[in-house]
């Protein structure tokens, strides 16, 4: 299974996102996005390895032990596909001008990370659908080399290569999240409602019923086929069920989520300020801030320019002996790239801006520059989870 797959809002906080999930390791990189291999990638690379060595001694006798390696081989060229089918939701994605961080190669397929969900159904219809196409052209590129391809090994690799990617570009676009054929769906009922939120529902119920049936399968195919089911197959069926599901039910509860995250905004949770010059000893910027009933401190130039946010934790820890000898700025963090953050931001892309530049503090400021507040991650957090909690 495979697909792009937006990231949900998360909770902020002040630790930096790990590089790479766990488990993972990276290749290379593909339009500026890393490509990363899972571990899990092994297991179905060995057991494809196993499937395929009877197939290949048939076609290739006296290979020996050889014929595994023949069979590992297929399994990487079956996923430089998967890649190419990742790849292109990642550059139609960058096309659109979202962030995609990472395509993952997995047990199941690939995920392309996109940061962030479509504005537009046409964007999200043409980030889904570009993927199944891809694995379709592949497959039939494949298939249109099956009649000038010589008998052998190379036949087999063609073969099973044209074979996979139609098969992965047709059920990729069955109606249901997580699949592709969800998000194409999703951006039809967007389209027609105008409601994201209910297009994401639909879709996610789509891919629940798809879980359902596919638990089913092996049940359905000794009567409709006459094929008595084996273990794997009760085995497969419920671990691509079990990921139809759980990804269905994840897009639900972010969907429901998310139309409520518009009412996270900046200016309403954020703390008033001071202002102080630099060289101010602490002990004064804190009294002064007592004075105003402000939660937080801002270091300026002679001039009003913002040049620091005062870490409230860093303050907390210097002992009051010492606070009348120790500048304000020792204690201030500079504001760097992505610390000053408009005050009227809100929603996802409040928790977006957060994320991607973790700090305990964020100063906010009006169109015309000026102060309007400081923002601190952990009072976003707690009106985050009051957001989640509203019914």
């Amino acid at each position: 299974m495979s697909g792009p797959h937006p990231s949900s809002p998360a909770p902020p906080g002040p630790t930096p996102r790990a590089k790479r999930p766990p488990g993972t390791f990276r290749i290379g990189s593909i339009a500026g996005s890393d490509v990363l291999v899972s571990s899990s990638w092994f297991v179905v690379a060995g057991l494809l390895a196993f499937v395929m060595a009877p197939r290949v001694e048939q076609v290739a006798p006296g290979l020996g032990a050889l014929k595994y390696v023949a069979g590992f081989m297929f399994a990487v060229v079956l996923y430089l596909s998967v890649l190419l089918h990742e790849a292109s939701h990642a550059v139609m994605a960058k096309h659109y001008g979202f962030s995609v961080t990472s395509i993952t190669l997995h047990f199941l397929g690939g995920m392309t990370a996109i940061e962030g969900e479509s504005r537009r159904p046409r964007e999200e219809f043409m980030i889904a659908v570009v993927g199944p196409l891809t694995s379709i052209a592949v497959g039939a590129a494949a298939f249109a080399l099956y009649f000038v391809t010589p008998d052998g090994l190379l036949l087999l690799a063609v073969t099973g290569l044209a074979g996979a990617n139609l098969l992965v570009g047709v059920l990729n676009l069955v109606p249901g999240l997580p699949l592709d054929g969800g998000r194409v769906l999703r951006s039809g009922v967007w389209k027609l409602t105008g409601s994201m939120h209910t297009g994401t529902i639909v879709a996610g119920w789509g891919g629940r019923i798809t879980a359902m049936v596919v638990i089913a399968y092996p049940l359905a195919i000794e009567p409709i086929f006459g094929i008595e089911p084996d273990v794997l197959d009760f085995v497969l069926a419920g671990v691509i069920a079990l990921f139809l599901w759980s990804g269905a039910t994840q897009a639900m509860a972010s969907a429901r989520l998310r139309r409520k995250l518009p009412g996270l905004v900046a200016r309403n949770i954020a703390r008033r300020t001071i202002t102080v010059p630099e060289d101010l000893p602490l002990a004064e910027a804190v009294r002064r801030a007592n004075e105003a009933g402000a939660g937080s401190i801002v270091t300026v130039t002679t001039d009003g320019r913002p040049v620091a946010l005062v870490n409230e934790s860093a303050v907390l820890a210097t002992p009051e002996a010492r606070r009348p000898w120790v500048a304000v700025s020792t204690v201030a963090r500079t504001l760097d790239e992505g610390l000053s953050l408009p005050a009227a931001i809100n929603g996802e892309d409040l928790i977006l801006a957060i994320s991607r530049t973790p700090a305990a503090e964020y100063l906010l400021l009006e169109n015309d520059g000026a102060i309007y507040g400081v923002l601190a991650t952990t009072d976003v957090d707690r009106a985050f989870r009051e957001v989640g909690q509203r019914d």
